[in-house]
């Protein structure tokens, strides 16, 4: 039997994005780990946001895909604050849901292994935010220092789980 791991991911994701997550889902597989997600592995009954700590309560760890999902090309931050600031550069932002299940998936004490676009800030992504450190979205599957993570990190999902 697999042990049930919940994948904060957006749906819609660029080829190379896609790519990515597959990388992921591999690992989940070598090491006997079922990935879970709303709108991939379950669908809702009832409300997204309750449906999501539904599925989290039946998992033993949880990964976060930081993926780009908006683009804008210049913006104001903190509009009318004394930090406002102006920028004309692209700035990226992964889905809400990534901050939403996150903090689901914290709360409930479960292991986490984070990932992140290096384009992509903000939210669960900046250091420091969690004791979780944010990985590089691996591009790999035979990458030894992604194994490594893996290696640990499910380490703490068995033990989540045997324990439970």
């Amino acid at each position: 039997m697999d042990i049930p791991v919940f994948v904060s991911c957006p749906t819609s994701l660029s080829a190379k994005q896609e790519a990515a997550r597959k990388v992921v889902l591999t690992h989940l597989k070598r090491y006997k780990l079922e990935p879970r997600a709303l709108g991939r592995s379950d669908y809702p009954t009832e409300f997204p946001l309750r449906e999501v700590l539904v599925i989290a309560r039946h998992c033993a760890g949880g990964i976060i895909l930081g993926f780009e999902q908006f683009r804008s090309l210049s913006g104001v931050s903190k509009p009318g604050t004394k930090n406002e600031q102006h920028t004309r550069a692209p700035v990226s932002f992964p889905t809400p849901w990534n901050d939403l299940e996150a903090g689901i998936l914290f709360g409930l004490g479960l292991p986490l292994l984070i990932f992140k676009e290096d384009c992509v800030t903000g939210g669960v992504f900046d250091a420091g935010v969690t004791d979780v450190f944010v990985h590089p979205i691996p591009e790999h599957t035979n990458d030894n220092g992604l194994n490594d993570v893996f290696l640990k990190w499910q380490s703490t999902v068995r033990q989540k789980y045997y324990a439970q």
